[in-house]
C-alpha cells in the first residue's frame, strides 16, 4: 500500500476570546465574507495573469506576427497583379516643316506575373511555415511557463502565511514560558539565567515575526504584479488534500525523457530553428539557378490630339502574354559567400538543438528526482513533526517536575514550530515540483492545473 502524502498544513488552533460583543461578531463575519469574496483559486489567478502578464501577452502577439509572416511567405508563390495608370500633356514644336501642336496621352496597363520556377520563393514559403510553427512553440512555452510562475507565486503566499501563523503560535507559547520563568524567579524557584533566556527567545521570535510579515507582504506584491490583482487573496489547501499521483511519477524516467525530446517547447523551437536554417541554405543556393515566370499585360492607350509622329488622335489596346526566363551569370561572388554564411549558421542551429536537448534532459531529471526527493522529505518531516511534538510534551512534563529547565522547553518549542514551517513549505514544493516535471516533459496543460486547483478549498 502506498504512503499518502497529506498536503494541507496542520490544523491551526486559535484561542476563543472570553467575551464577544454583537458588534465585534458582526464585524468579524463581514470581514470573513469580504476576504472570502476577494480570495481566488489558483485557476482564477492563472486566468487573470493570462490577460495581464506582459511576457504571455508578448507571446500572443508574437504568435499573430508569426502567422502573418507565414502568409507573407506563401504569397511569393501566388500571382502578382499590378495596375498602372498614366496621363501626360505634350507640346510639340517642329521647325522643318513648321508645325506646332499640343496633344494629351492617357494609358492604363494591367500586368500579371505567375512564378513557374523560382526555387528561392519555394524555400521562402517553406521557411514561412516553419516560422509560424516556431511562433506556436514559443506560445506553448509561454502558456506552460505562466502556469508554473503563478503556481509558484501562489504557493509562496501560502507558505509565507503558514510561516507567520506558526510564528504567532510560537510567540504565544514562548510568552507563556517567559511569564512562567519570571514567576518562578520571583518565587525563588529559578535563577535569573532562565528568565533572561526566556526573554531572549521571546525577542528573537518577535524579530522573526516582523521579518515574516514583511516577507508575506512582498509575496503578495509579487503575486499581484503577476496577475494584475491589487490585493490578491489565496485559497488554502483542503485539510484532507492529497497530491494526485500518476503511475508515471514513480515510473521509469526514460518515459519522461522521451516525452521531453518530442514535446518540450524548447526542443521544438530549436528543431524548427535548425529546419529554418536548412531552408535558408537552400534559398541561398537557389541564387545560382534560373527563374521562369508566366507574364502578361493589357494596355489601353488614348492619344487626344496626336502623338510625336502624327497629328491624328488615336485610341487602341495592346495585349501581351509570354514567359520570362532569367539566368544569373555573375554577382561578384555574393551568392557563393552567402551560401558559406548560411552553411555556418545551419551548423550553429544543429549545435543549438543539441544543447537544447541536453538542457531539457537535465531539466527533466532534476524535476523528476526533485519531486521524488520532495515526497520523501514531506514524509520525513511529518515524522519529525510528530517526534518534535513528543519531545516538547516530554520537556514540558519534565519542566513541571523539575527534571528539565525552561531553556529545554523553549528549544523544544522552537524545534517543533520550525519543523512545522518546513513541512508546510515542503508540501507546496511538491505541488510546484509536480507541475514543473510536466512542464519539463512538455505535457503541462490546463487539466494538470485543474488537478492541483481541486486541492484548494472552494
Amino acid at each position: 500500500m502506498k504512503n499518502r502524502i497529506f498536503l494541507a498544513p496542520p490544523q491551526r488552533h486559535r484561542q476563543t476570546p472570553a467575551r464577544v460583543t454583537p458588534a465585534a461578531l458582526l464585524l468579524t463575519v463581514l470581514g470573513l465574507c469580504t476576504a472570502q469574496a476577494q480570495a481566488q483559486s489558483l485557476a482564477d489567478m492563472v486566468q487573470a495573469a493570462r490577460s495581464h502578464d506582459s511576457t504571455f501577452l508578448g507571446a500572443q502577439r508574437a504568435l499573430e506576427a508569426g502567422q502573418a509572416r507565414g502568409d507573407q511567405a506563401r504569397a511569393l508563390l501566388l500571382p502578382q497583379v499590378n495596375l498602372a495608370v498614366a496621363a501626360s500633356h505634350t507640346q510639340a514644336d517642329y521647325t522643318t516643316p513648321a508645325l506646332k501642336y499640343p496633344f494629351d496621352t492617357q494609358t492604363a496597363t494591367v500586368s500579371a506575373a505567375q512564378p513557374l520556377y523560382r526555387p528561392q520563393n519555394t524555400a521562402s514559403a517553406a521557411q514561412g511555415e516553419k516560422q509560424t510553427a516556431l511562433a506556436q512553440a514559443q506560445y506553448v512555452a509561454a502558456a506552460q511557463d505562466i502556469v508554473v510562475r503563478v503556481s509558484q507565486a501562489y504557493f509562496d503566499v501560502l507558505a509565507a502565511q503558514d510561516t507567520l501563523e506558526f510564528l504567532h503560535r510560537q510567540k504565544a507559547a514562548v510568552a507563556q514560558q517567559r511569564d512562567a520563568a519570571r514567576r518562578n524567579f520571583e518565587l525563588g524557584n529559578a535563577n535569573v539565567t532562565e528568565q533572561r533566556d526566556a526573554q531572549a527567545s521571546y525577542d528573537l521570535v518577535v524579530a522573526q515575526e516582523i521579518a515574516a510579515e514583511n516577507d508575506l507582504h512582498i509575496k503578495h506584491i509579487a503575486l499581484g504584479l503577476l496577475t494584475g490583482l491589487p490585493q490578491p487573496q489565496v485559497h488554502p489547501l483542503r485539510s484532507d488534500a492529497t497530491l494526485p499521483e500518476d503511475s508515471a511519477d514513480r515510473g521509469d524516467i526514460a518515459a519522461w525523457l522521451a516525452s521531453a525530446s518530442t514535446r518540450n517547447p524548447s526542443v521544438t523551437q530549436a528543431r524548427i530553428g535548425r529546419e529554418i536554417a536548412e531552408w535558408e541554405t537552400r534559398k541561398a543556393e537557389a541564387g545560382h539557378r534560373p527563374t521562369l515566370d508566366l507574364v502578361g499585360s493589357y494596355t489601353l492607350a488614348n492619344n487626344d490630339g496626336g502623338t510625336l509622329t502624327t497629328t491624328q488622335s488615336s485610341r487602341g489596346s495592346v495585349a501581351q502574354i509570354g514567359v520570362q526566363f532569367n539566368l544569373p551569370l555573375y554577382a561578384g561572388n555574393a551568392i557563393r559567400n552567402r551560401v558559406r554564411e548560411t552553411v555556418a549558421l545551419e551548423e550553429k542551429a544543429r549545435n543549438d538543438l543539441e544543447g537544447a536537448e541536453r538542457a531539457v534532459a537535465l531539466g527533466v531529471q532534476s524535476a523528476y528526482y526533485g519531486l521524488a526527493s520532495g515526497r520523501a522529505q514531506v514524509q520525513a518531516l511529518e515524522t519529525a513533526t510528530s517526534s518534535s511534538q513528543s519531545a516538547l510534551d516530554a520537556s514540558s512534563l519534565g519542566y513541571q517536575v523539575g527534571a528539565r529547565t525552561n531553556t529545554d522547553v523553549l528549544n523544544a518549542q522552537s524545534q517543533l514550530f520550525g519543523t512545522q514551517a518546513r513541512l508546510a513549505r515542503a508540501r507546496y514544493d511538491v505541488l510546484t515540483g509536480w507541475l514543473r516535471l510536466r512542464q519539463a516533459a512538455g505535457t503541462l496543460d490546463d487539466a494538470d492545473l485543474e488537478r492541483v486547483n481541486s486541492l484548494l478549498l472552494p
